[in-house]
C-alpha cells in the first residue's frame, strides 16, 4: 500500500508526521515547499523508502509521492 500524504487539521510539533496504522505522513499546510520537500524526504529516508538524488519523492513501493497544493505556502514553486 502506498503512503499517502494528508495536510493537518490542526497545528502540529512538526512539519511531517508518521503514522503507521494509516500508512499516511500528515503535513502541516501553508508550510514553504524547500522546508516540506526537505523533511518529507529525510522521514521517507528514516523509514527506509528508496532515496534517488533529483528523482522526487517515493514510496516504499517505488511510486512517486504527491504533495497536496493546499500543503505548500502560497507562492512560486
Amino acid at each position: 500500500m502506498c503512503t499517502l500524504i494528508a495536510v493537518a487539521d490542526t497545528v502540529q510539533s512538526e512539519t511531517a508526521l508518521w503514522d503507521p496504522d494509516e500508512i499516511t505522513i500528515t503535513v502541516q499546510g501553508g508550510t514553504h515547499h524547500h522546508t516540506l520537500i526537505r523533511d518529507l524526504a529525510a522521514l521517507l529516508a528514516d523509514l527506509g523508502a528508496p532515496t534517488t538524488p533529483g528523482g522526487g519523492l517515493t514510496c516504499f513501493c517505488g511510486d512517486p509521492i504527491t504533495i497536496p497544493r493546499e500543503a505548500i505556502a502560497a507562492g512560486p514553486l
